[in-house]
């Protein structure tokens, strides 16, 4: 189903048996009841207590007016041991069809948005589309840190096991050992709001603050156009329309021109060379429609892929059939980019989202 299909693109535990587990659980609950539905999920998708903040996230974002009415809260015991009492495939009653039908509309409004371009969505399904992108997990892989922790097994830790033998009376009896920290990637995200990209300027924020949100403090973002603008701390703010009106009001330049290469080369200055590029992973959204110097934005991209982990270019018009990177600055920036990617749709922006988290797929 859809639902589960989001809560494991974000990194939810939602695999097969525990999908079953949740229909089975609906078979004998109220599916279109917002608060069944609510606990019957939480209770079969959720491994362990760190999954439910992320399953809060997804469930608001998939299920807001989606569902039919909403319900009573109902307290979890009793309907977890209900649950996973009945047996697999009993009768759910007279409701069968009923459920079959809200099961249907759920999936199918999510799989009928995931492929379509963001600009030819109509009002009501690019409002659809920015609660599955609020979802999204666009956060990092863990790397590895020079600094070493007490651990259960690694390199020999030959202070504390020294430390350890003198407090027992200078007997070994117990090696220690460690292994390296790890420590958040950081996430840099640069979005062009020029005029050509005004039909995905919004979305591409929108997936700036699910990665601003899944990221933490590990995540930047900056606008580019004519000015480059540090977002971050505007998009810090929980609720994602509450941080797309604070955005707006930080941008100067909205529908403006692009000079990629001039703001490139104020990031590097700025905050790239003194380090948050570097080993960072870079995501540039924009056309590569570049008004000013297009060898200048070549000397920085090649200056970008000597800081960054890795530099994505996320193109929207990549996805158009017979789309070639012919414009200046495009071609331009194109040998110095280690994935190129289009991420004009809601399926576009998992992948990306995967991208960002280390995997190719």
């Amino acid at each position: 189903m859809g639902f589960a299909r989001t809560l494991r693109a974000a990194g939810g535990p939602a695999d097969p048996e525990r999908v079953q587990a949740m229909l089975r659980a609906l078979d004998h609950l109220d599916v279109l009841d917002r608060s069944d539905v609510y606990w019957a999920g939480r209770l079969t998708l959720c491994a362990d207590p760190d999954d439910l903040p992320r399953y809060d996230r997804c469930f608001a974002a998939y299920f807001s007016g989606l569902t039919a009415r909403p319900g009573r809260r109902r307290p979890p015991p009793a309907v977890v041991r209900r649950t996973f009492a009945a047996a697999p495939g009993a009768s759910g009653g007279g409701d069968d069809e009923e459920v079959r039908e809200a099961r249907a509309a759920m999936v199918s409004g999510t799989e009928v948005l995931r492929h379509r371009d963001v600009a030819r969505l109509g009002p009501d399904e690019r409002a659809q589309v920015d609660r599955l992108v609020a979802a999204l997990d666009a956060a990092a892989a863990r790397r590895r840190s020079r600094r070493f922790a007490p651990a259960p097994r690694g390199r020999l830790d030959p202070g504390r096991t020294v430390r350890e033998t003198l407090r027992r009376g200078g007997e070994i009896s117990l090696l220690r050992h460690r292994a390296h920290r790890t420590r958040p990637r950081r996430v840099v995200l640069l979005v062009d709001v020029s005029g050509s990209m005004r039909p995905y300027a919004d979305t591409l924020l929108r997936f700036a603050h699910a990665a601003a949100r899944s990221g933490g403090r590990a995540t930047e973002v900056f606008s580019v156009g004519t000015r480059l603008t540090r977002l971050t701390r505007e998009l810090r703010h929980r609720d994602p329309d509450a941080a797309m009106a604070a955005v707006s009001e930080a941008i100067p330049d909205w529908s403006g021109g692009t000079r990629l290469g001039e703001e490139l080369k104020e990031f590097l200055d700025r905050f790239g060379q003194r380090g948050m590029a570097r080993g960072a992973v870079v995501v540039i959204a924009s056309d590569g429609w570049e008004r000013g110097d297009a060898g200048l934005l070549g000397a920085q991209m090649a200056r970008l892929h000597r800081l960054a982990h890795r530099v994505v270019w996320a193109n929207p018009h990549k996805a158009r059939p017979g789309y070639e990177p012919l414009t200046a600055g495009m071609a331009a920036a194109l040998p110095h980019i280690d994935d190129f990617t289009s991420g004009h749709s809601l399926d576009a922006l998992e992948h990306l989202a995967r991208l960002i988290g280390g995997s190719r797929a």
